[in-house]
């Protein structure tokens, strides 16, 4: 019996997606290239290793218990060959070769664009790949090789624990702060902005947890007339003098003619949004030259003059930033 680590690759990959579709997403194949990889690793061991009889039915096709069995096998295979390589960088003193790394826009635009343009420059032997992606398609990508670390966000007043096999790494706080339209002139204090429409995040977004604790602070649901998903598309309503929202510092734009940035206080060090990178167990660290840039100071900001953020609980209106990378194991 000869087995091919390249089909054991693919099927570390279901069962680190949970089934045929998500890891055919992850690798991006098409299902059935998926399914024929697994269907000639069950030629060469001559054993069953997907479940198929959900196919068809609402539930995503597992493993077998041999195919889950096999499967921890080749994660294993996986940390033998991360370790490799690791081992070979040190003995050479090179670092070379590519480095996937995943991350949402802001964090892109801000973080990841500048550290792999300077490490252009400062280690050219090293290729940085750039990709988009939420935490759990992330989380399930970096378990599955194709990334080798993940930039994540997470309410600093709700964090979020890393699952078994992955650690994260606080990278910095990113404040958030109410940004108003200018058209609704000298807003003085939030019992005024309580009583004017707001824009939300989406469900499970950090967003959306920070709205809940501002409006069960304030005692009273606020108008949350509008829901975006990304940053700049809530500037953009904002700017209309349509609503308020809440950003993150790293998120706000240079200053904008049509809108007004009100800064919360400095949170306490664990009060605050972190983000927070996410790295596969067994990859050796990204070369790092230098820290990734502090996020520029938003301009403009202007104190609530009236009823103090304070004193409305809003010091703990703040981001976590942390990388998430897989446990390397020992």
């Amino acid at each position: 019996m000869q087995i091919d680590p390249r089909r054991l690759a693919v099927l570390r990959a279901v069962a680190d997606a949970g089934g045929v579709l998500a890891a055919a997403s992850v690798l991006h194949l098409t299902p059935s290239a998926v399914s024929q990889h697994i269907a000639r690793l069950e030629a060469e061991t001559g054993v069953t290793l997907l479940d198929r009889s959900q196919l068809g039915g609402r539930r995503a096709a597992g493993l077998t218990p041999a195919g889950r069995m096999l499967a921890g096998h080749a994660a294993r295979l996986g940390e033998v060959l991360a370790a490799a390589e690791h081992d070979l960088a040190a003995y050479t003193g090179q670092v070379a070769g590519p480095v996937a790394v995943g991350a949402f826009p802001t964090a892109i635009r801000h973080l990841l664009v500048p550290a792999a343009a300077e490490l252009a420059v400062t280690a050219p032997s090293v290729s940085v790949h750039i990709r988009q992606f939420e935490p759990e398609p992330g989380r399930a990508a970096l378990r599955t090789g194709e990334l080798d670390l993940l930039v994540v966000e997470a309410d600093a007043a709700d964090p979020v624990r890393a699952p078994a096999g992955l650690v994260s790494t606080k990278l910095l706080d990113d404040p958030y702060h109410f940004a108003v339209p200018r058209a609704w002139g000298q807003v003085n204090d939030l019992d005024v902005l309580r009583t004017r429409p707001w824009v939300d995040g989406p469900p499970g977004s950090a967003v959306r947890r920070v709205m809940d604790r501002l409006s069960a602070q304030h005692g009273l649901p606020l108008d949350r007339r509008h829901e975006c998903l990304e940053f700049p598309a809530a500037l953009s309503v904002v700017a209309a003098g349509l609503a308020a929202a809440v950003v993150p510092a790293l998120a706000l734009p240079a200053p904008h003619p049509d809108i007004r940035v009100i800064h919360t206080p400095s949170p306490a060090p664990a009060a605050s949004n972190s983000s927070t990178a996410a790295a596969a167990t067994n990859p050796p660290p990204p070369p790092a030259s230098s820290p990734p840039p502090s996020p520029p100071p938003p301009r403009d900001r202007r104190p609530l003059p009236g009823r103090s953020c304070a004193d409305c609980g809003c010091d703990t209106l703040t981001s976590d930033i942390s990388l998430t990378f897989r446990a390397r194991s020992t």
